[in-house]
């Protein structure tokens, strides 16, 4: 971790331009873990015997803006449902500790910063949870496209679109370097 650190600091050196596409560069990586965990959730949860079951009794899905057109039957309904926005869930719970801490290398206050990161991760899963079934659908029924391949490449587009997103919020949110809140600390103990 200590040649991280000096490639962070080279960066900063070099100025705020070359420090946020070094960021934007570490974030993709953090980005494509947090895409594993999820597509490894998506292809791996359906095999667990609860969900299996919701998924072979073909029952639809309706509650809140998500009508029984968007989470049919023929591509999960509930299971569906369920598998998708759990492994997204788990993705983006990732996503902010590893950026938090490696990618901006932040100490802001996690008080603060997680309440706004859920607000807004809540927003994108439900953009995503309506989103990602009405994608699925297409590539099934006008693709004609099987349910595996169809759920992964609805799931790409969802988390392409969250990508883009994320990094400016991301930015914002873990903006204040632990060497700055040290240095922070050092002043105010001087001053005492």
């Amino acid at each position: 971790m200590g040649k991280l650190k000096n490639i962070d600091k080279k960066a900063a050196g070099k100025g705020k331009g070359i420090e946020t596409v070094w960021q934007f560069v570490k974030f993709i990586f953090v980005s494509l873990l947090a895409m594993i965990v999820q597509f490894a959730l998506l292809n791996l949860l359906p095999h667990i015997p609860f969900i299996a079951e919701l998924y072979a009794k073909n029952q639809p899905f309706e509650w809140w803006v998500f009508t029984a057109d968007v989470y049919t039957a023929e591509i999960g309904g509930i299971g569906y449902f369920i598998v998708a926005n759990t492994a997204n869930i788990i993705a983006q719970i990732v996503s902010f500790f590893v950026n938090r801490e490696k990618t901006f290398n932040s100490s802001a206050n996690i008080a603060v910063t997680m309440p706004i990161y859920i607000v807004f991760t809540l927003a994108l899963i439900a953009f995503s949870a309506w989103l990602n079934p009405t994608l699925k659908d297409v590539f099934m029924e006008k693709l004609s496209w099987g349910d595996t391949a169809s759920a992964n490449a609805a799931t790409m587009v969802c988390s392409a679109v969250q990508f883009f997103l994320y990094f400016p919020v991301d930015k914002i949110l873990f903006h204040k370097k632990k060497e700055e809140s040290k240095a922070e600390g050092t002043a105010a103990e001087s001053e005492a």
